[in-house]
């Protein structure tokens, strides 16, 4: 899960200052976590505390209201409604992480990834987007290849994996669309060879920076092991003791 987190947070500062290269600075003072994390953590804590997805996303985005959320995530989080709006947005794949790590079989990380992406992404490509980047991480925890995981992607859920980054770079743009965005964050794990490479590729597609890197980064995690002790420092600081602590007990729960 850390991994995720430390790709909201480095991409976080290419949003809306995109590039298209993979040589950028990993931290500087204006990095800091948003909605990717506020709901990854969330999701962790709903996993451990076995607490419905839809009250502790309430929840904690209350909590920090001005973490950058979508506009209709901001008003269902205020809403007395719980009721999902069809979104085919990333968010769903963004937070889904946890899943990922917590779950023991194929089947498990579709009912869960599903579970906490319906809520409020109840779109099938938002359904999708979240299952697609669970089954990756769950994939990766197993070692199994990189081939293996860009198979088993391709053929459940129908994504082109067959491209490359250098194909995408030059015509890429922002976009917040599960579609149009969980492929090319699983492209950029592919393509990686490290976990910090993983990031950085992310980034240089020049899109939803901190959200591409939070999908890549979780994978990456997951298939690496670890996320390096200079970047983990570095997330670690950025973080409020709130979310500290919920990591170090999934960490613990799950064997990371």
């Amino acid at each position: 899960m850390l991994g995720a987190i430390a790709g909201d947070i480095i991409g976080s500062v290419y949003e809306a200052h995109p590039v298209k290269s993979a040589e950028f600075p990993l931290f500087s003072r204006y990095s800091t976590f948003t909605d990717d994390t506020v709901l990854t953590v969330a999701v962790a804590y709903a996993i451990l505390e076995r607490a419905e997805y839809a009250e502790t996303l309430k929840s904690f985005g209350r909590r920090y209201p001005d973490a950058g959320y979508g506009m209709s995530f901001y008003h269902w989080m205020f809403s007395p409604s719980a009721a999902p709006y069809n979104s085919w947005g990333n968010g769903s794949a963004m937070r889904v992480s946890p899943v990922g790590f917590a779950c023991d079989s194929v089947e498990d990380v579709l009912h869960e990834a599903e579970r906490s992406a319906a809520v409020t992404h109840n779109h099938p490509e938002g359904i999708k987007g979240a299952q697609a980047t669970a089954l990756a991480i769950f994939f990766a925890r197993r070692r199994e290849s990189k081939e293996t995981i860009k198979r088993e992607i391709q053929e459940r859920f129908d994504y082109n994996l067959e491209r490359t980054l250098d194909d995408i770079r030059p015509w890429y743009s922002f976009d917040v669309s599960c579609q149009g965005s969980v492929p090319e964050s699983i492209i950029a794990f592919l393509e990686a060879e490290s976990f910090e490479d993983a990031i950085r590729k992310a980034v240089s597609l020049g899109g939803d920076s901190d959200t591409m890197a939070c999908i890549a980064g979780g994978i990456a995690h997951a298939f690496y092991g670890e996320v390096p002790e200079n970047i983990a420092a570095s997330v670690r600081v950025r973080l409020p003791e709130e979310f500290l602590l919920i990591i170090d007990r999934f960490n613990a729960a799950y064997g990371l």
